[in-house]
């Protein structure tokens, strides 16, 4: 439809920004050593950006999982926005655990991501509840229903969309309204080609997920700038397949 009416599809769902922030997503996993972390992190931050995510939680011990921020942090200073991914690692428990000890220590994180198995509903509110840190999560499940099981139980602080798992653009701006009505914000997991429309379209939009997996199917891509992502100009998504 966007093409038809030569519009981004950013402008035809209401094109409320024309770039969004953007974070630094796959540089920092979990099966790099802590002084690969201290050099790398660094180097994002000097490409331009001023958030980016790690991933903990298969550290042996609570103290091998709070060294392993530090280390990040120390090494990004004060000023970046740092998440931590889990990816249902982690019990109950143990999150509250280690993100306590996170916070005792000033190791402060933008949010922590799926830090226990994504239906377990009450046991994401328990944690979203015991901390300041905000939780967010949502990547794992399918379809529009289970956002709504996460947001009546209060789960989470911040929801997160994947638009393949959501089932295509116009259930994601469901899920995303669905969230305006909670007042929670509201960020993308991967193909941030496609997802910068959609940040940038809403209201609660915070943040589009940086990961470069898909971004070699295409001609051109959204540029960067100064830690946004800007939205392409072009009819429709303004992807070109790299034949």
């Amino acid at each position: 439809k966007a093409k038809a009416v030569g519009q981004s599809v950013c402008a035809l769902l209401g094109g409320l920004r024309d770039r969004v922030p953007t974070y630094a997503s796959g540089a920092l996993m979990r099966p790099h050593p802590v002084d690969y972390l201290a050099k790398a992190g660094p180097r994002l931050r000097d490409m331009g950006f001023s958030q980016m995510k790690m991933q903990c939680g298969s550290e042996p011990t609570a103290a091998a999982s709070v060294e392993r921020v530090r280390v990040v942090r120390e090494a990004v200073g004060p000023d970046v926005d740092l998440m931590c991914d889990i990816n249902q690692l982690w019990s109950v428990h143990h999150a509250i655990d280690v993100t306590h000890r996170l916070e005792d220590r000033g190791l402060h994180l933008y949010w922590l991501e799926d830090p226990t198995t994504h239906d377990d509903y009450p046991g994401l509110a328990r944690i979203a509840d015991a901390l300041t840190t905000p939780i967010a999560a949502g990547e794992y499940v399918y379809g529009i229903t289970p956002f709504r099981h996460l947001l009546e139980h209060r789960s989470i602080d911040i929801v997160m969309i994947d638009l393949l798992r959501a089932g295509g653009i116009t259930q994601w701006m469901k899920i995303a309204g669905m969230a305006e009505a909670f007042n929670l914000p509201v960020v993308s997991h991967l193909i941030p080609e496609i997802h910068v429309h959609l940040i940038a379209a809403i209201p609660n939009g915070l943040t589009v997920e940086y990961m470069p997996w898909t971004l070699r199917l295409f001609e051109e891509t959204p540029t960067l700038e100064g830690g946004q992502i800007v939205v392409p100009a072009k009819p429709g998504l303004g992807l070109a397949f790299d034949q």
